[in-house]
């Protein structure tokens, strides 16, 4: 948190939280989100990618100060795959709860290759794939069910 890198590794500060950190990073991410999905999407997408090239360099930076690779306040992976979820779906309530749902439970459960990846690839890629991964996952059965609804 004393560097601008480590602070926003952090998530602006809410890496800090005793409990749960990638969660409430999440929840953090939300606000600007909102911002976000008021761009027209090609920019935000760029947004997105930006801060996912940032993200390598921020979180590989901070890992190596801490000593640790992935630190669990490091939560800035998990504000880019969240962003990335909330670019595709509708601007309501309801869909950002059942994309939050989805993106933390896909993030914790790591299913395959989300996993593979994780303990395979280091550095601040590693930390940064395994969230965009997650949110890709969380994506698709939002996508589908939006599809589904405008039938």
């Amino acid at each position: 948190m004393s560097t601008p890198a480590g602070f926003l590794a952090f998530g602006f500060g809410s890496g800090l939280s005793p409990k749960a950190p990638g969660t409430v990073g999440s929840l953090a991410a939300m606000p600007f989100a909102v911002v976000l999905v008021q761009m027209p999407l090609w920019a935000s997408l760029g947004v997105v990618l930006i801060a996912f090239a940032a993200g390598i360099h921020l979180c590989s930076v901070t890992g190596r100060a801490l000593g640790m690779h992935d630190h669990g306040g490091m939560v800035w992976d998990e504000f880019v795959g969240f962003w990335l979820v909330l670019l595709f779906i509708p601007f309501h309530w309801a869909w950002w709860l059942a994309a939050f749902a989805l993106f933390r439970l896909f993030d914790i459960a790591k299913p395959w290759p989300i996993r593979w990846l994780d303990r395979r690839v280091g550095g601040g890629l590693g930390v940064m794939i395994d969230d965009v991964l997650a949110g890709v996952y969380a994506l698709l059965p939002l996508v589908l069910l939006q599809r589904w609804l405008a039938v």
